[in-house]
């Protein structure tokens, strides 16, 4: 079952073989190919959540289907929190299942423990150390620049909150050299307690500079190219926290 406890997936149904009252389903073989048409679009044109859709009428010229097709379709893609009617707008893509389990997670946040910090590190490490050969081959000097600035940011700014969130951002923008949507998504669900750790960090690390300093270190070691450099300074960043989760 999927979120939504009205939204059953196909094929499901009683041992009757009819499926429950209220239940989604893609009987009509006509609706399933455009669902199917409309996601593919979707990857295409590389859609991500808060990006339009192609107007219904658009979408029947597309796809040579007829408006109570395209209707029956975007009807479908709602119930299962793909898209949304917005007025003014149209159909914009998103995604509530990811926002019930950002909502979840964020429970975590309410108590730090050694354990949640050593958890988290260790995927993070497993990401952004081990992706080391995609994010040398992806990186351009544009990115250099920005994840510069970034930290620039971080650096002069006086709130731990904010500082907080430029230094999730920097990591962030790291992970997104990987051009991996779903990596992205599941570090979007960590952010909560990735700027509760982060702040602890940089409450600690930000007067004498050496969050800022690190930083600075995987940046050179990215731009040079150095595979050992950049690991070997993203994984002591990582691990330098551990001694502000002491049991």
């Amino acid at each position: 079952m999927s979120a939504r406890s009205n939204v059953v997936r196909l094929g499901e149904g009683d041992t009757s073989g009819r499926p429950p009252v209220g239940a989604v389903h893609l009987s009509d073989s006509a609706v399933e190919t455009l669902v199917g048409q409309i996601k593919s679009l979707i990857d295409a044109r590389n859609l991500g959540v808060g990006d339009p859709l192609p107007s219904e009428r658009e979408l029947g010229e597309t796809f040579a289907s007829s408006r109570t097709t395209v209707r029956e379709a975007m009807r479908i893609l709602k119930a299962y929190g793909v898209v949304d009617v917005r007025p003014k707008v149209g159909a914009v893509i998103i995604d509530r299942r990811m926002d019930a389990v950002f909502d979840l997670y964020s429970f975590n946040t309410l108590e730090l423990s050694r354990q949640t910090y050593l958890d988290t590190q260790f995927f993070r490490e497993l990401i952004e150390v081990g992706s080391a050969d995609r994010l040398i081959e992806n990186f351009t000097t544009a990115d250099i620049v920005e994840l510069r600035e970034i930290n620039d940011a971080m650096r002069e700014e006086e709130h731990l909150p904010a500082a907080a969130r430029h230094d999730f951002h920097f990591h962030l923008k790291l992970v997104g050299l990987l051009r991996n949507k779903q990596v992205l998504e599941i570090y979007r669900i960590m952010q909560p307690v990735m700027l509760k750790i982060m702040e602890t960090g940089v409450a600690r690390m930000k007067s004498n500079g050496i969050n800022f300093d690190e930083h600075g270190g995987i940046v050179d070691a990215l731009e040079s190219r150095n595979r050992l450099a950049y690991q070997y300074r993203m994984s002591q960043h990582l691990e330098a926290g551990l001694a502000l989760f002491k049991e």
